[in-house]
């Protein structure tokens, strides 16, 4: 089952749901890509990214990209491709006077590459509402442009705000002074944070995050935990807790099979670590959803 919605803004929202998929490797405007079971993964030059449900993924604007579905269940896809445009006027609607926008109301503002960084994102609070209930309206009406466009706005709007969550106030948390030194610190340790949350259910070690980051070993313990207030190890259990909790709401896997799914080797340590994270256990977490 595959939708294609192609606003006369150009912007453009397309749903696909399948089993297996291979889209080859092709350039598209800013575009937010999302998954709504299951997984997709996604090859950025040597970047291999597996998006799941609770994350989304923002690729930026001339960026070349592949991507593949290899599932045993219907996988759903959803993705938003902003028009360079409606894309730019909002870039300028941030960062410009009210007395700037008002003498050149139409003028196209060039957009900083910071501003839209390239990574993978938490899916959740108000991007996820907006976007579900975006999801909502095309699968049981047909709105028309206007509406859907103002959809799309507040998208940019909480994508804004997700934005400044993870990657502002992470920079600011970085012990240098040299702004530049920030930003390519976050930069590297973004693509650590990638690495982590696309093998999370793998025996990943240290070195292998590191050297996904182009950082050392050290350099790596000491920056993230900066920037993220955990380790890459405490980042890891969170982000296979994070899976669980999922599972346990949506899947019908038995406590030991969502073990082994999440990569850990025994359920009694899942059940401790489960239960210290959340006060509750998996067990009763599941009868109360």
């Amino acid at each position: 089952m595959k939708f294609i919605r192609v606003l006369k803004n150009n912007n453009q929202i397309s749903s696909e749901t399948v089993k297996q998929a291979f889209y080859p490797e092709h350039i598209s405007n800013f575009s937010i890509k999302t998954v709504f079971n299951g997984n997709t993964s996604y090859n950025i030059g040597r970047r291999k990214l597996n998006l799941f449900p609770d994350s989304f993924l923002a690729i930026n604007q001339g960026t070349s990209y592949s991507s593949k579905v290899d599932s045993y269940i219907p996988v759903n896809n959803l993705s938003i491709s902003f028009s360079p445009t409606f894309l730019s006027d909002f870039y300028r609607s941030h960062h410009k006077t009210q007395k700037e926008l008002l003498d050149e109301p139409f003028f196209n503002e060039e957009i900083s590459e910071n501003f839209f960084l390239e990574t993978i994102y938490p899916f959740d609070g108000d991007m996820k509402y907006n976007i579900m209930h975006l999801k909502q309206q095309l699968e049981q009406e047909a709105p028309d442009d206007l509406l859907v466009n103002e959809y799309l706005h507040h998208c940019l709007i909480n994508y804004f705000k997700v934005y400044k969550n993870e990657v502002v106030s992470k920079s600011e948390n970085l012990k240098f002074l040299n702004k530049s030194t920030k930003v390519e610190i976050l930069k590297r340790l973004t693509l650590a944070k990638e690495y982590i949350i696309s093998n999370y259910n793998k025996n990943i070690d240290l070195e292998d995050i590191a050297q996904s980051a182009c950082l050392s070993v050290n350099h790596l313990l000491r920056t993230f935990k900066q920037a993220y207030g955990k380790s890459p190890h405490q980042y890891l259990i969170q982000v296979r807790i994070d899976r669980s909790k999922y599972l346990l709401k949506h899947s019908e896997y038995t406590i030991n099979e969502i073990v082994e799914i999440i990569g850990f080797e025994c359920p009694s340590s899942f059940i401790r670590l489960f239960k210290a994270m959340n006060k509750i256990t998996p067990g009763k977490f599941r009868l109360n959803f």
